[in-house]
């Protein structure tokens, strides 16, 4: 079941801003899917596997399964070796609206 929270703002900084969208947690899961959490609670499910079966470009090295299983938390974002990152922005919106995001 999707988890969808509401932000709240960050005063530790003296700050009024927000990131809702700050990934907090990743896990890979099979079939080129990741289970991924974010700072304000949203979590879900984010499907690859429609996205690496194409013309991919750079994310083609994610096709090997050693290699996609390296997912991890890096600033906020998924990310891979080889400086590869999904826009956790874009993930955050879309998991907002449905349980398993299908990246394009």
């Amino acid at each position: 079941m999707r988890a969808v929270a509401d932000t709240q703002e960050n005063h530790a900084t003296g700050l009024n801003y927000r990131t809702p969208w700050k990934v907090t947690q990743v896990q890979t899961l099979q079939k080129y899917r990741l289970h991924v959490e974010f700072a304000d609670g949203t979590s879900g499910i984010v499907d690859m596997a429609h996205f690496l079966a194409g013309e991919c470009g750079v994310f083609k090295r994610l096709r090997e399964t050693d290699t996609f299983m390296q997912a991890h938390v890096e600033h906020g974002a998924v990310t891979w070796p080889g400086e590869l990152d999904l826009a956790p922005d874009r993930m955050h919106e879309e998991l907002q609206k449905a349980d398993v995001y299908t990246v394009q």
